[in-house]
């Protein structure tokens, strides 16, 4: 008896060590970001965000439709933002994220904006 308490004591320690957001979610990102663009002089700038407790995490704060691209049929006004592009990579909430991000037309300033607290810290 007291070694099967022992077993499931163990057991349910381990669980609750897997998931400090829920479901074992950590978040390991490197996000680039150039923001004179392709054609400009600077060099982009690199850095790395990682979260295992999603409180906070500037990562946590970017809806997940931010990360996905722009539909091809998708009606976009014709506004350009800005030279800025950037590139997210990794694994969000436990899962693969590959997202490119530019300010080119009005839909990808609005991916831009909702990304926002990631993409300029």
């Amino acid at each position: 008896m007291v070694r099967a308490v022992i077993v499931l004591c163990l057991l349910l320690a381990g669980c609750g060590a897997e998931e400090p957001g829920g479901g074992g979610s950590s978040t390991n990102l490197r996000v680039t970001v150039d923001a004179d663009g392709p054609k400009g002089a600077a060099a982009p700038s690199s850095r790395e965000v990682r979260c295992s407790d999603t409180s906070g995490c500037a990562a946590e704060r970017v809806p997940a439709s931010a990360y996905q691209p722009v539909q091809p049929r998708r009606a976009c006004t014709d506004i350009f933002g800005g030279p800025q592009t950037a590139e997210v990579t990794g694994t969000l909430r436990g899962k693969p994220v590959s997202a490119r991000f530019s300010r080119q037309n009005g839909c990808e300033i609005d991916r831009w904006q909702a990304a926002k607290p990631l993409l300029e810290p």
